[in-house]
């Protein structure tokens, strides 16, 4: 099985941030950083090589794929930033219609600029995301982590 390519790293966010960002992306960019610190109470943390993340869970799907994942993340992409997030639930839809200028990906919420959204929106996004993932995948996956070693010992 492949294995994820996506890790914390020791790479620093603010040399990415002033690599990758526009001056108005890093604007944005310090500001989603703020909110999802806040959020989470984790500081941020370099995903791979372009992915700013926040705090941490382990999953193992039914197919035996397994892996960590920052909770919340977000990174440049050309024009756009884009921030990982889970919005599925008809709670969270019905939300990103009232966020502003986006598109919406599987999990991947786009967006130009941060004065197109409606911030306070933004932050129950994110909120319910998290919720939804320790949901999903509680004491962080742990259970499950001990069930894969137990079947591979």
């Amino acid at each position: 099985m492949a294995e994820t390519k996506t890790k914390p790293t020791a790479v620093s966010v603010d040399a990415y941030l002033c690599t990758k960002a526009s001056p108005e992306q890093l604007i944005d960019c310090k500001t989603i950083a703020a909110l999802c610190e806040r959020i989470t109470q984790q500081p941020p943390k370099m995903w791979g090589a372009s992915i700013v993340g926040f705090g941490s869970y382990f999953y193992c799907y039914k197919s035996g794929h397994s892996g960590q994942a920052c909770l919340v993340g977000f990174a440049i992409r050309g024009k756009e930033i884009v921030i990982y997030l889970t919005a599925e639930s008809p709670s969270q839809c019905m939300l990103l219609t009232k966020l502003g200028k986006h598109k919406m990906g599987k999990s991947c919420l786009y967006f130009k600029r941060l004065t197109d959204l409606n911030v306070e929106v933004l932050e129950v996004l994110i909120v319910g995301s998290i919720a939804e993932i320790k949901l999903r995948y509680p004491d962080g996956g742990e259970n499950n982590r001990l069930a894969i070693k137990q079947t591979l010992v």
